[in-house]
């Protein structure tokens, strides 16, 4: 795909802007956590995953999970601007009887492989999904989208040693670090650091970027898979509610639902 670097930074605005209107008319929370994760959606799909829009379930399809289900928004958005479920859909997000829920359902539209958002499931579905693919003598890759405060749960470091005990090098893992969850700072809440260090000393090639460079996060992407034998783990450090003043790195965003006058300021803002 053409797009240039700022082809793709103006469609990450554009998404951010659309996810604060989406949290506005739905009445819904968790818009930090997918304000945070915007860039490495539109790198992945526009840049990284071998998808066909016109035939997303084709067998050969990398998959894509979104583990962080709260930053369900942020998928559907992508998915909309990638031309895989309709615009008009969003209009529709958490209202009553809508397909679009507040976390995502995997038979509810287009593009989504597994019902996540209780948190550490989705690297044992990916690796599931990874581990079949191997034995089928498929060809795609797996990518998994963590946050941060999910790696409190022990299920992702079972997952985490589970992946290169079998050599599932056609596994990446994304972790989200926006340095909050819930209810306060992720690395105070639990001994979370040091993060990248951790998934090496569980057996994974392990890299870290700016979650919010485009360049940086197309070019690691391009690169997989590098190794033969090992998954690979990409911390992203990034900043909640990123692309909005008044939201970045404030947690008060984890639930909040923005008012009308904040909407207009963050599209001011977004230049929408």
């Amino acid at each position: 795909m053409s797009n240039s670097m700022k082809d793709l930074e103006d469609i990450s605005r554009h998404i951010r802007a659309t996810l604060v209107e989406m949290s506005h008319k739905g009445r819904a929370a968790h818009l930090g956590s997918a304000l945070s994760c915007v860039d490495i959606l539109v790198a992945l799909y526009w840049r990284r995953l071998k998808i066909d829009p016109q035939n997303i379930d084709a067998p050969d399809r990398d998959r894509f999970i979104l583990s962080k289900g709260h930053g369900a928004s942020a998928l559907y958005a992508t998915l909309a601007y990638r031309n895989i479920i309709p615009m008009a859909l969003l209009e529709t997000y958490c209202q009553e009887g809508s397909k679009l829920e507040e976390h995502p359902g995997p038979r509810n539209i287009k593009g989504v492989e597994a019902a996540t958002g209780s948190l550490g499931h989705g690297l044992s579905l990916g690796l599931g999904m990874a581990l079949a693919g191997k034995i089928q003598n498929h060809s795609y890759q797996v990518f998994i989208l963590l946050s941060d405060g999910e790696c409190n749960e022990g299920s992702v470091w079972e997952a985490a040693m589970f992946a290169p005990a079998k050599g599932l090098n056609e596994v990446c893992v994304i972790v989200d670090f926006n340095k909050w969850q819930a209810t306060g700072r992720s690395c105070e809440v639990m001994g979370l650091q040091p993060l990248a260090e951790k998934w090496q000393a569980f057996g994974w090639d392990t890299r870290q970027v700016n979650g919010h460079d485009m360049n940086e996060l197309v070019n690691v992407l391009s690169q997989l898979p590098d190794n033969p034998e090992k998954p690979v783990a990409i911390i992203a450090h990034t900043v909640k509610g990123k692309g909005v003043s008044f939201m970045e790195d404030d947690n008060n965003w984890h639930y909040r639902i923005p008012s009308e006058e904040e909407l207009k300021l963050a599209k001011m803002e977004l230049g929408i």
